[in-house]
């Protein structure tokens, strides 16, 4: 008998499952992903999946009307193959954070009626996750008063390394993985202010970005440490006053376990607009800051340094509760 875990496509899909597996070290997981997205960049050479799989799909929401129709008959075949190997990894439970990677999983769980829980990250439900909600055995949110677990799965490490925050001597750009132009836009616009004022910079400029926000930081004589994709994210939060950030939920509330305050960027093309809800709903309890990407206003970001940053990194630590991972992974092995 084995626990499946699906879905991902991004990094804030994959952190969910990456958090929840350190608590299952005694089931046997088979993780099914796409070769689309990040799912085999984080999951091809991880050890506690006793078997990995990673389908030939991609999302169906953002295609033309072919591009639709071609990715029905991707997920129709893989829907299929999944079938297969729920069963003959006798699945007991399938455990799916959304997005395109996880549908052909989800969908062939309900064929065989095997129980799906669901967790949804974003304080808007994706659409996968808002079709599948009826037929769930948990629906798990952070933002949902119905949820049977409302702690975000946020790996432990996050809490450890929480503390008051209260002038800005380090602050942290963050873009995610892939980058974000706009958050290194601002973050070299400002930098030179930064410099003046003696602020250390950690900057996520995207793997693909790098080489290039080097080099702009070196001719602008200022000292940064720039990076893309990195297991060391924890260690970079614990270091910094103040973050600049995307709002995906696991960043945001990886942020919040830190007591890290910040303003978000969110991503305007985000389905549903979700990373402008997630930020709103820190926003709204007056711990975070945010800004649209066309109203960056580098005065306004500068004036933030100013802010009293201990009233929100104190506010982050009681709006957040601890174990979520602990107790999703709980809850798998009890269904």
């Amino acid at each position: 008998m084995s626990i499946v875990m699906t879905g991902g496509g991004t990094g804030g899909h994959l952190a969910i499952i990456k958090a929840v597996k350190e608590h299952l070290k005694e089931e046997e997981l088979v993780y099914i992903g796409s070769t689309k997205g990040q799912d085999r960049q984080w999951f091809e050479d991880d050890g506690d999946f006793k078997e990995k799989y990673f389908f030939e799909t991609r999302g169906v929401v953002n295609q033309g009307a072919l591009g639709k129709i071609k990715s029905l008959l991707m997920m129709a075949r893989a829907t299929m193959q999944a079938v297969r190997l729920l069963r003959k990894h006798k699945a007991k439970v399938v455990f799916s954070v959304g997005g395109f990677s996880a549908a052909s999983t989800a969908f062939a769980a309900k064929l065989l009626r095997i129980p799906l829980v669901i967790h949804e990250q974003n304080a808007a439900l994706g659409s996968l996750n808002k079709l599948l909600k009826p037929y769930a055995a948990a629906f798990i949110s952070s933002y949902l008063e119905e949820s049977p677990i409302k702690a975000y799965p946020v790996k432990q490490i996050f809490f450890e390394n929480a503390r008051i925050r209260d002038r800005v001597k380090t602050i942290i750009f963050l873009g995610g993985s892939q980058g974000a132009r706009a958050i290194n836009t601002l973050a070299l616009q400002i930098a030179p202010e930064l410099k003046a004022r003696g602020i250390r910079i950690i900057h996520q400029a995207g793997q693909h970005h790098i080489d290039e926000v080097q080099k702009a930081y070196d001719a602008l004589g200022i000292e940064a440490e720039v990076f893309g994709f990195t297991d060391k994210l924890a260690d970079y939060m614990n270091e910094a006053d103040l973050a600049i950030a995307r709002s995906g939920a696991s960043t945001l509330w990886e942020l919040s376990a830190t007591a890290l305050p910040a303003l978000y960027i969110p991503y305007p093309h985000a389905a549903s607009d979700h990373q402008f809800h997630n930020a709103q709903f820190l926003v709204e309890k007056d711990l975070a800051w945010i800004m649209r990407e066309n109203e960056i206003d580098t005065k306004k970001v500068l004036a933030l340094l100013d802010e009293n940053m201990e009233k929100k990194s104190r506010g982050l630590m009681e709006i957040i509760e601890k174990n979520g991972s602990e107790k999703i992974a709980e809850l798998l092995t009890q269904i």
